[in-house]
């Protein structure tokens, strides 16, 4: 299949490299594309016969192996009848959704997962429409058919009306369907053949996802949809090549579609390196239509074009969805300040968060008139409180103010972003769940049986599911999933309570001491243990009055030369309830702080001493 164009003076003869696959692996977290990407590794001989293998060996970041959750969009290649597969395992929370949006540019044709008991989500919903937005084709796979609580049928029945409710081509809709257990590494062509291994999958790619056409004569081109960073070698880029070739230490000129007043960079190629397996392996040419990393481009970034010299045309990169949440980062400056971190100024502190966005697309940092403090938007909680724990795990130590919703003006109007919630509980506690959303404005769209479960839709503010998930799980007693994706802006909603508990805050600094424990638990839920450093204006608790409440956990008893029955017994503390990160910025009222080091995080308030927020509460009443 060849095709012909005439651009600015040289001629581009498209050839289709039918020895080349590029797909991308998308679906809602938690569906198993990380483990569906194992057993090809596997399968596509990538591992000796004798070597070690490794669970969701994509997953190779600590926290992502910790959270059991892809972060970071990744490539991995495997061979199957002299045909390379190019395949790129993509994060299914709806946070890291940029990372979703720039790989897709790379790849021909897309897996689409879907669990067999769950159905499509809203993540599934929203990666999807992005790949039929670019005209990709579309493999459905509906995986885990070995659950117990699987429904095949419905399942496919709710991929279709998906399709048809994002619009997809005849060509799309009519896409072929797969049944798969990824745990177990076999697929099958219908829901009641049981499969043997995965060569109905691979066959299914090689035959319907489309080969990369590119022309290996033309000038080369190619775009940057991604940044690796390596110690020794500084950034690498990694993107697909649309045309042309490229060899080791070739010249080569940098430009950006959306900056074409500014002189190309001129630059060098020291290093081109192809994936294969989990590996990348260095190579001295690359061909139009392969996913490349390179190496040599001091200060390249996502979404910039690598072009031959002669022939300087930068390509339009994917429009990323704007950021929804908002939280300020600012250097750390209570009591305890620089005693735990080793990053602890504002000029580190700033020069990593600009670092993140040349890696996160989906991320904006801008600085604010305090020069100690910068505000970072993302997409959601999730990605927010990734960075954060990612930074105190790199030495940083600074604090962070509650989360808030990017507001947008609209024909005169303020918006606000509002969430498609799905959530998935048992039928006794739908109820319950129904009635905690629409305190917080959020619209129920429909709501469909599921087993002896429920399944219901709401369109719900951001603001709306600020510190919602705590309660959720509480209401249905563990039981419940919930997830939520970005749907639209609309017109504000009207006031929502943010939380309808208060704080216990330490009236002085010292060493938190079991007889001044025992008085403050009668006041309400303690975070913290005895022996713990404290300092006056530290939360140390909740109280379960909409009031703050200030304890004093260093008191000490004083000794008397008296002695009564029972007057020295062994006071008894409950113990304290330990909080995540993500449980503390859900609890995080507007006048409080988290304080972020790489051994603690304290909640605080943003006036330390008593005194003034007395002073400050007054003049608001």
């Amino acid at each position: 299949m060849c095709s012909r164009i005439e651009k600015k003076g040289f001629e581009v003869r498209n050839v289709q490299d039918q020895h080349l696959r590029n797909v991308a692996i998308i679906a809602h977290v938690d569906h198993g594309k990380t483990t569906l990407v194992d057993e090809m590794l596997k399968q596509g001989g990538i591992y000796r016969e004798n070597q070690a293998t490794v669970d969701r060996v994509m997953d190779s970041g600590d926290l992502e192996r910790e959270r059991g959750i892809t972060i970071l969009a990744k490539n991995t290649a495997v061979h199957y009848k002299d045909v390379k597969i190019n395949i790129v395992d993509t994060p299914g929370h709806a946070d890291f959704g940029g990372e979703v949006e720039r790989i897709l540019k790379m790849v021909n044709g897309v897996i689409l997962l879907v669990d067999a008991a769950e159905g499509p989500m809203p993540q599934t919903r929203f990666v999807l429409s992005k790949a039929l937005e670019l005209g990709h084709r579309v493999i459905v796979v509906v995986n885990k058919i070995d659950r117990p609580d699987q429904r095949i049928h419905e399942v496919c029945d709710e991929v279709l009306e998906l399709l048809m409710d994002l619009n997809a081509t005849q060509e799309q809709f009519d896409s072929p369907t797969l049944f798969c257990s990824g745990r177990n590494g076999t697929a099958s062509y219908s829901p009641d053949e049981p499969g043997v291994d995965l060569q109905p999958l691979f066959d299914t790619i090689l035959d319907y996802i489309p080969a990369p056409e590119a022309d290996a004569a033309a000038p080369f081109q190619m775009l940057v949809s991604s940044i690796d960073y390596n110690e020794f070698v500084g950034r690498i880029a990694i993107g697909r090549i649309e045309r042309g070739a490229i060899k080791q230490n070739d010249e080569i000129a940098v430009c950006n579609f959306h900056t074409p007043d500014s002189a190309p960079k001129k630059a060098k190629a020291t290093a081109i390196y192809e994936y294969d397996g989990l590996a990348k392996v260095p190579v001295t040419e690359a061909t139009a239509g392969n996913i490349i990393a390179m190496s040599g481009i001091g200060d390249i970034t996502i979404g910039d074009t690598i072009c031959a010299p002669a022939a300087v045309e930068p390509m339009e990169f994917v429009k990323i969805s704007a950021p929804t949440l908002e939280m300020t980062f600012s250097v750390n400056d209570s009591p305890f300040a620089g005693r735990e971190g080793k990053f602890v100024t504002s000029r580190q502190l700033r020069e990593r968060l600009f670092r993140e966005t040349l890696k996160d697309v989906s991320l904006r940092v801008t600085e604010t008139d305090n020069t100690d403090s910068f505000n970072v938007a993302g997409r959601g909680e999730m990605s927010l409180s990734i960075l954060i724990e990612t930074m105190r795990r790199e030495g940083y130590e600074f604090q962070v103010s509650p989360p808030r919703v990017l507001y947008q003006e609209i024909d005169g109007k303020k918006c606000e972003p509002i969430e498609r919630l799905v959530v998935d509980v048992p039928a006794d506690y739908v109820g319950s769940v129904i009635e905690a959303i629409g305190k917080r404005k959020g619209d129920m769209l429909d709501m469909n049986p599921v087993g002896d479960r429920m399944k219901v839709q709401f369109l719900v503010p951001s603001r709306g599911l600020f510190g919602y998930r705590n309660e959720f799980l509480t209401a249905t007693k563990g039981e419940g999933i919930m997830a939520s994706v970005f749907e639209c802006y609309a017109p504000m909603k009207g006031e929502i309570a943010r939380r309808n508990t208060g704080s216990l805050v330490a009236f002085e600094t010292g060493e938190a001491v079991t007889y001044g424990l025992f008085n403050a638990q009668e006041r309400g839920v303690l975070f913290i243990g005895a022996g713990v450093p404290v300092y006056a204006g530290m939360i140390v608790g909740e109280c379960p009055k909409q009031e703050d409440i200030s304890v004093n956990i260093c008191k000490k008893k004083q000794l008397t030369n008296m002695r009564a029955s029972g007057s020295d017994e062994a006071l008894r503390l409950t113990p304290p309830r330990q909080m995540s990160l993500e449980q503390d910025l859900e609890f995080l009222a507007d006048d409080e702080l988290l304080e972020v080091t790489p051994e603690n995080l304290r909640l605080r308030k943003r006036v330390l001493d008593h005194g003034e927020r007395m002073r400050i509460a007054s003049k608001k009443k």
